[in-house]
């Protein structure tokens, strides 16, 4: 069955002419408003809730010294950590999965969170670090295990399915070291630890809210300024080259941008799982459209992250879990069904 394009070719002033794909764009509209409606929802949400109408006068600044206590000192920086974080692992998730050219490429599977787990252990148990000292620990640990798994990759390049069986290697052993982190830890900062493991935006305040938006306000135009490049890799290295594409030098440059992605929301609300498995795959069979699919990612994570967390705090009650827990359910049935389409697909 064929299906009907949905691109539209607009001509710059300059003379330049850029192919715009009509229901990407309206999909990153949708998605973007899905993203604030959660968020505003999310505000409201708490012992002290909030009709939608009053957060938003709050957030207009009309609203009462109490409001404006709750929603933009308490509830506004949880949201603002959340759909950061989100949008970052999207991303880092749309950037690895189109370098790697496997669904399975994500900082979940390669070994990306565990690494910057591992980090912030060694800082917890070892060190008995403040807040900021473990967010630079996990930032550290990321950073340093994205290296090692790119160098050991490497092989004349790096190529998709060597990425992905070094990450799952890399993944086992840092999840052992994790493992003997905690049993090296006492009863209070294995507690500390496990805390942080599990992935939580509870008690997030302006101080995750800056980091966060400096290394996004960074990375993202990098990113889609190299998302042409991006595009044509997936055509193969032989016709990239030929066609002036430096591809070695476009996945270096994005590689790096998505560890720094990953290790930045890592360290700001702990290993949230599969937010950056789930979100590009479910951007691209809403957008149809072949592709990095990178805003649309970066748009789903957010929606995925706010609604995860609104869910943690509705559905369960006064038992609210950490997000981590509910995106880990949903991502890991998810992870289930992308496995069994793929085997019956023949790829795997």
């Amino acid at each position: 069955m064929k299906t009907r394009s949905t691109s539209r070719a607009v001509r710059t002033p300059g003379g330049l002419s850029v192919r715009l794909d009509l229901r990407a764009l309206i999909v990153v509209g949708l998605l973007l408003a899905a993203a604030c409606a959660a968020g505003v929802a999310l505000i409201g949400t708490g012992d002290a809730k909030i009709p939608a109408s009053d957060v938003l006068r709050t957030l207009a600044g009309n609203g009462t010294a109490y409001q404006d206590f709750i929603v933009n000192e308490l509830r506004l920086p949880r949201v603002l950590v959340g759909l950061l974080v989100g949008a970052s692992l999207g991303l880092g998730g749309a950037l690895f999965q189109s370098v790697s050219r496997n669904p399975l490429g994500s900082p979940d599977v390669l070994g990306l969170s565990q690494g910057s787990t591992a980090g912030a252990l060694v800082v917890i148990v070892l060190m008995s670090g403040s807040a900021t000292q473990v967010t630079l620990g996990a930032l550290i640990g990321g950073l340093a295990t994205g290296l090692a798994v790119y160098l050991l990759a490497w092989k004349q390049g790096v190529h998709g399915y060597r990425l992905v069986l070094v990450g799952i290697g890399v993944n086992a052993v840092m999840t052992a070291v994790n493992g003997y982190l905690l049993t090296k830890a006492d009863l209070v900062d294995a507690a500390r630890a496990v805390v942080w493991m599990t992935g939580s935006l509870n008690g997030r305040d302006w101080d995750q809210v800056w980091p966060l938006l400096a290394m996004g306000a960074a990375l993202v135009p990098l990113v889609l300024v190299n998302a042409r490049g991006l595009r044509m890799t997936e055509m193969g290295d032989d016709v990239s080259n030929a066609l002036g594409v430096r591809v070695q030098r476009v996945r270096l440059v994005l590689v790096v941008s998505a560890v720094l992605l990953t290790a930045a929301a890592t360290a700001a609300a702990g290993p949230v799982g599969f937010v950056a498995l789930t979100a590009p795959q479910l951007a691209r069979r809403l957008t149809r459209s072949p592709g990095p699919n990178l805003v649309p990612s970066l748009c789903m994570g957010a929606v995925l992250l706010v609604a995860a967390d609104w869910a943690s705090q509705r559905v369960f009650g006064a038992d609210q879990l950490p997000v981590g827990v509910v995106t880990g359910v949903l991502g890991g049935g998810y992870l289930l069904w992308l496995l069994v389409a793929e085997r019956r697909a023949g790829r795997i």
